[in-house]
């Protein structure tokens, strides 16, 4: 059944078109990805789908009766009200009914408390609560705590909580996974790829497109392309497509000189056939002009070359109070180091770099910097200029040239070229620049330097994943030294060869191999061993495949437990909508409902732990 039809949409905004006569429709039930590069029009057609945005042309037809949520990044709340208060004012019914009845309750209206409560059982909606406590609490935000508190990450982290709690039938998700940790990421995409909803996203987590969506969508040239499948067929088929697009060109190549020496040999055409081969030879030039994008990025840069010493970390201690950051670390980097940088917020990751850089001392130990090195370091801070500034001049800051391999020289032009800057970009105000342009761009400033130890912090936020692969070409085959924050497991894969993981208190483990094969392991070991830890607990940890007694009992005491909490939920349900409760009652047994409801979710949740373990 299809649930959205969008039929011969453009959109230009002055001379610049982004998209014309594109016509896509979606069926319930898919998981359907856009993708396209920075600047493309990706937003623009998603606010033409909120209906922010007018189209200059075109239909976009949402089937009527389906519940719809959005996710807007560019959300604002008001600053008094708190998570809980955001994330159950949407299009839920139960979230209302729940409203609604607690507001009945305060001005104790004992009639409209009845006839909610009815209501509220009649769509077994007294679970919602739980519900909303169990998503916040994956997402890592606190229920009860003022937005105008909260991080920007943390506010879009909101945004997406809320759509997820709207039981939607259609869901519009924009870059869904920025600012959410690995963890929350994999629950993500769990959660979308088992959920009956319709879904609609922009994003540029490959991983991700490749769990979860079954339609991909390129937004390419002002053209719409459909590919039925996920990510790796998409690149499959976009590959098959540049392939027959370049055997056409070449063959219009072939006709356009043929055609080109029959032009210049006749004069100004007067005949209708001249005039339709005319006509017919500048389709043929426009064709054969047609250029294939293969998104490469390749710089033989000259840098600084590294000496024997690079970096080395001599018992290294941190703490901030009693929070331990590093405890005795010690390390010495190699040339070439591949190294990414994993765990949870809080436990040093920041503090880490900044130690690397120099920009904090350490309390213990010492570090030692060799006198050759040259620091490139990427934060994931906005690019600051001038509002006059053009996209050149923020590469000309840097550098006018940049020295390359064989004596050779690269202007600041030429490589804003390399780097996907077209030339009619180039002197482009800064401030018309999408944020992954901007992004792009300031990432140029930090190459520009020509490092030779780069430390890069969420690189890939905001950059869409024409440019991600540009980025990887570039640091294949970049000869010095990398150290990468990232939450992008497909990049982090491709690029990095071992792996710091932070664990809290001072623990640092090195794992050899990619991030993947790391959560595979995780998964398997559920702790990893640091090298820190005495040798009879590490030996215990991995010896530990199977119950404990202790555990044993809790799971067989759970499975009883369990069904006679179901039996009092039901009965407590029932008694709510007896309509014979007085308003005290009422209010006793809504409440012991609601943590029941809890303490059901927590001990279902425990015995599906000790199940996977069994």
């Amino acid at each position: 059944m299809n649930v959205l039809s969008v039929e011969n949409l453009s959109k230009s905004f002055g001379e610049r078109i982004l998209f014309e006569g594109i016509t896509f429709g979606i069926d319930q039930g898919q998981k359907v990805a856009l993708v396209a590069k920075n600047g493309a029009g990706k937003t623009t057609l998603l606010r033409c789908l909120y209906g922010k945005e007018s189209p200059d042309s075109g239909n976009i037809v949402f089937r009527k009766e389906q519940r719809i949520a959005w996710m807007d990044q560019g959300e604002d709340y008001p600053s008094e009200v708190t998570v809980w208060e955001v994330v159950s004012d949407n299009y839920n019914p139960s979230h209302k009914l729940l409203s609604a009845y607690n507001s009945a309750i305060l001005s104790e209206n004992d009639q409209e408390v009845e006839r909610l409560s009815h209501e509220i059982t009649a769509i077994d909606g007294w679970g919602t609560e739980a519900e909303i406590a169990r998503v916040l609490s994956i997402l890592k935000l606190d229920p009860l705590a003022e937005v105008s508190s909260l991080s920007g990450g943390q506010k879009k982290r909101i945004s997406l909580a809320k759509v997820l709690l709207a039981e939607a039938d259609f869901m519009v998700l924009d870059e869904p996974t920025n600012h959410l940790d690995l963890d929350m990421i994999e629950w993500l995409e769990s959660y979308l790829s088992s959920h009956k909803a319709t879904v609609f996203m922009v994003t540029h987590d490959r991983y991700f497109l490749e769990a979860v969506c079954d339609v991909i969508l390129e937004l390419e040239d002002k053209t719409l392309y459909k590919y039925n499948g996920n990510f790796s067929y998409y690149l499959f088929k976009k590959a098959e497509r540049q392939e027959q697009l370049a055997s056409s060109i070449e063959k219009a190549k072939n006709t356009f000189r043929t055609e080109l020496e029959w032009i210049r040999r006749q004069p100004k055409a007067r005949g209708t056939k001249q005039k339709a081969r005319i006509d017919a030879f500048l389709d043929v030039k426009e064709a054969a002009s047609r250029k294939i994008d293969t998104d490469g990025l390749q710089l033989a840069i000259k840098m600084e070359r590294l000496g024997t010493k690079i970096v080395e970390f001599h018992n290294v201690k941190k703490a901030f109070g009693n929070k331990k950051i590093l405890d005795s670390f010690s390390y010495n980097f190699q040339r070439k180091e591949r190294l990414g940088i994993v765990g949870n917020n809080g436990t040093g990751k920041t503090t880490f770099v900044k130690l690397l850089l120099g920009e904090i001392l350490p309390e213990g130990g010492k570090i030692v910097i060799g006198d050759t090195l040259v620091f490139g370091h990427y934060t994931q801070d906005i690019i600051q200029f001038k509002e006059d500034a053009k996209v050149i001049d923020i590469v000309k800051e840097v550098a006018e040239f940049i020295p390359l391999e064989k004596g050779r020289q690269l202007s600041a032009a030429q490589l804003l070229e390399r780097f996907l800057f077209p030339r009619d970009m180039h002197y482009q105000f800064v401030t018309k620049l999408s944020g992954g342009e901007k992004r792009r761009l300031k990432l140029l400033r930090v190459l520009m330097a020509n490092p030779n130890f780069l430390v890069l912090d969420e690189p890939t936020n905001d950059l869409d994943i024409f440019s991600m692969a540009a980025l990887e070409n570039y640091l294949e085959g970049f000869e010095g030294c990398l150290v990468v924050i990232s939450h992008d497991r497909y990049f982090m894969d491709k690029i990095t060869d071992h792996l710091f993981v932070f664990e809290g208190e001072g623990n640092v483990v090195d794992i050899m191999g990619n991030y993947t094969a790391y959560r595979l392991n995780q998964r398997k070991v559920k702790a990893t061993v640091s090298p820190l830890e005495k040798p009879k607990e590490t030996k215990a940890k991995e010896d530990k495949k199977r119950l404990s007694y202790k555990e044993q009992i809790e799971f067989l005491q759970l499975e009883k437990d369990i069904p006679i909490l179901e039996q009092e939920k039901e009965e407590l349900s029932q008694s709510l909508s007896s309509g014979q409760l007085s308003n005290d009652a009422l209010i006793s047994i809504g409440q012991q409902l609601g943590a029941l409801v809890i303490q059901l979710e927590t001990k279902t949740n425990r015995w599906l732990e000790l199940a996977e373990m069994e």
